[in-house]
């Protein structure tokens, strides 16, 4: 596909359909063009997950108690079972900088990790979505991944497989979002 075509035909997929992740080597695959990213003074700070069964239930479980928390139980068995739905699973992580512009660099880095990520798995016909919710950002969640918080920012939490729908989507016109300069 046109590149120009790809960038504007993806879409974040909710919904997978119920067969099996996609192999692993496609996903491999993916990350090792996806690293091609741009990355100020090639730090390459990006750290991929791929998740287990083990390591999805723990986290199904771990937002299941966060969302019961807030929601009650029913809104925690019904976000569980649509977890648990997910064929796969993959976590983004940057290595941390104790310099400010060091990190928004790699962090920024990271995004388009992400975006490199999406696309050459919506050209293999994988639909991805990018999730940063509150699981993310607790202690569990790094002790699930096996992750030093101290080292390494969770970028995100990316789910795949294969899209059951793709969603319609637009983006506002170039005058609302360009503005010339003199």
């Amino acid at each position: 596909m046109d590149i120009k075509d790809l960038i504007k035909s993806r879409r974040t997929i909710h919904q997978f359909k119920p067969e099996p992740e996609p192999d692993d080597a496609v996903i491999h695959s993916a990350i090792e063009h996806a690293v091609w990213a741009p990355n100020h003074y090639m730090t390459q700070p990006w750290r991929f997950y791929l998740l287990g069964d083990k390591s999805k239930n723990q986290i199904c479980l771990l937002n299941a108690e966060l969302v019961n928390e807030k929601q009650g139980e029913r809104a925690a068995e019904i976000k569980f079972n649509r977890w648990q739905a997910i064929p796969g699973w993959l976590v983004l992580t940057c290595r941390t900088s104790d310099d400010e512009i060091t990190m928004g660099e790699d962090y920024a880095s990271c995004c388009c990790v992400a975006q490199n990520l999406m696309l050459v798995l919506w050209n293999a016909g994988i639909g991805m979505k990018w999730t940063t919710g509150a699981v993310i950002r607790t202690p569990a969640f790094y002790d699930i991944i096996k992750v030093n918080s101290e080292t390494e920012e969770v970028v995100g939490l990316f789910w795949y497989g294969f899209p059951a729908e793709i969603p319609a989507a637009d983006r506002k016109p170039l005058d609302q979002v360009l503005t010339h300069l003199p």
